[in-house]
């Protein structure tokens, strides 16, 4: 490829795909591609797609109409889960040319032999039994955060999930790989990384199928013990594998952070049995109270899912009267939709769409008020903010270490600094108020 071809990337989902986009990137600008925003005119799109709602398709054909309209003759290359899934449903949007499997888009390059458009599109899709071996990923662009790919596939069976399909049994990179990315990633700069994976808990096993090697929990005591300034954070980790070892390394620990994201998806017994969960309600209650045990000033996330098949009135106001209960700081509240091939998906009980949205909405104002209790329970307190590089309408923001947003109007001297300050108050867009204490670097 000669080096004047332009493209630009666009990712769908979790930051996990986040990680993997930014390898799709560095590759082809190895190979001579100048990167640009999926917002410019380029040579090449590539959409990594996601597959965990009914709106996939949809998404996927808006992003490559958007491509085409920027650029009608691009070569539009589509992969991530959804391709993985469904190649054929892909392959047949208009303008798509190249539809990459689970794989085969860690070697996006070797498929490109020209940015001519090929009127019916290629399908390179591997049988997802076949995915054996771990492919590790980062993300870059943020010159501040990284998120890092530990862990990939999940050996778990829920109801509701296609996400096995798409990427298979679970599989991890080893803790000696993770920690020499670690360094690295400090030595470019990168003052926080967030340890991301599929079923992060389950960290461990070196190739589909095989006994863990390590547990999730070794790998942390080996980050702990690194010679390396840097914050980490977990991204989303299985209350039945968040033990109390790995609470207490958190509560204790030098890197890090006290933010946990737990999915709950429910709050009834009964509908975390239909949908095929490894814990119940008594278990997710206990790691929650003994999190703000040793860190009452931890944050701690939740997902919960709305309207799945056999959630009753009944069952809904369980699960919000128990996360009413929970010391918990905010939720991401998701709409059950109906995914092909799940266990769910020919349940009896079909909740109607508008109680899904409905229940939906309950939830996420549940959300609002839990996240103001938690803000107001840390105003006065002191924290070490982080400054994200860049601005943005004049202001410059950052996270504390518990996941606080702060923001002050731009001042380049403290981009990607950590700075100690005295939380005041939140404004009206939920960002704190703050007294600058010291400089801390």
């Amino acid at each position: 490829m000669q080096n004047h071809h332009k493209a630009a990337f666009h990712t769908l989902g979790c930051k996990l795909n986040f990680s993997e986009t930014s390898v799709m990137a560095r590759q082809l600008q190895e190979n001579g591609f100048q990167k640009v925003e999926f917002t410019e005119q380029a040579d090449i799109y590539v959409i990594n797609t996601c597959s965990v709602t009914e709106n996939a398709d949809r998404e996927c054909r808006v992003y490559v109409n958007r491509a085409l309209m920027l650029n009608p003759n691009a070569f539009i290359a589509v992969t991530g889960c959804y391709a993985q899934l469904k190649p054929l449903a892909v392959a047949s949007i208009p303008g798509v040319d190249l539809v990459l499997g689970a794989t085969e888009k860690f070697n996006l390059p070797a498929f490109i032999h020209d940015l001519g458009k090929r009127g019916v599109a290629e399908i390179l899709s591997c049988e997802i039994a076949d995915v054996k071996n771990f492919i590790g990923a980062h993300s870059e662009g943020d010159r501040t955060r990284s998120f890092l790919k530990v862990q990939d596939g999940c050996d778990y069976s829920c109801s509701f999930c296609t996400i096995p399909k798409a990427r298979g049994r679970s599989r991890s990179d080893t803790v000696e790989n993770v920690l020499s990315k670690i360094s690295n990633l400090a030595a470019s700069g990168i003052r926080e990384v967030v340890l991301t994976g599929v079923n992060l808990g389950d960290f461990g096993k070196a190739a589909a199928g095989e006994p863990h090697v390590y547990e999730f929990i070794d790998l942390a005591h080996a980050i702990e013990e690194m010679d390396v300034e840097i914050r980490v954070r977990i991204s989303s980790i299985e209350p039945n594998l968040l033990s109390q070892p790995l609470i207490d390394l958190v509560s204790r620990s030098r890197k890090f952070m006290p933010h946990f994201h737990i999915p709950l998806q429910s709050g009834s017994d009964r509908i975390l049995k239909l949908m095929k969960r490894r814990y119940l309600r008594s278990l997710y209650s206990d790691r929650i109270s003994y999190i703000k045990t040793v860190m009452p000033h931890a944050c701690i996330g939740a997902d919960v899912i709305t309207g799945f098949p056999g959630e009753s009135d009944a069952d809904f106001k369980e699960t919000f009267d128990f996360i009413s209960s929970l010391d918990i700081s905010y939720l991401h509240v998701f709409t059950y939709s109906e995914r092909n091939g799940t266990v769910a998906s020919s349940m009896a009980g079909r909740v109607e769409q508008g109680v899904r949205k409905q229940r939906n909405l309950i939830l996420r104002r549940l959300s609002d008020s839990k996240l103001k209790s938690f803000y107001m329970s840390q105003s006065g307190k002191t924290g070490m903010v982080l400054f994200e590089s860049g601005g943005k309408d004049g202001m410059i923001t950052g996270f504390t270490e518990n996941y606080i947003r702060v923001r002050t109007p731009y001042d380049a001297s403290i981009e990607r600094s950590l700075q100690q300050i005295r939380l005041e108050e939140p404004d009206q867009e939920g960002y704190f108020n703050y007294r600058q204490l010291q400089f801390a670097e």
